[in-house]
C-alpha cells in the first residue's frame, strides 16, 4: 500500500514538475556537441590545406 501511495503522490503533486535540470543538461549536450563537430571540422579544413599546399609543391616541382 505505501509504494502505491507514493505513486499517487506522484501523479497527484501540486504544481508543475521541477525539469530545470534536464534542460540545462540538453543544452549542454547538445552545445557540446555542436562545439565538437566545429573542432571536427576545423581540423579537417587545416589538414586539407595542408595538403592542398604538398599537392601544389608537388605539381609545381614536375
Amino acid at each position: 500500500m505505501e509504494n502505491l501511495a507514493t505513486l499517487l503522490n506522484l501523479f497527484l503533486q501540486e504544481g508543475p514538475a521541477e525539469t530545470t535540470r534536464f534542460m540545462v543538461l540538453g543544452y549542454a549536450v547538445i552545445f557540446g556537441t555542436m562545439g565538437i563537430y566545429l573542432a571536427s571540422l576545423f581540423l579537417r579544413w587545416r589538414n586539407f590545406k595542408k595538403d592542398q599546399e604538398v599537392l601544389e609543391d608537388l605539381d609545381q616541382k614536375k
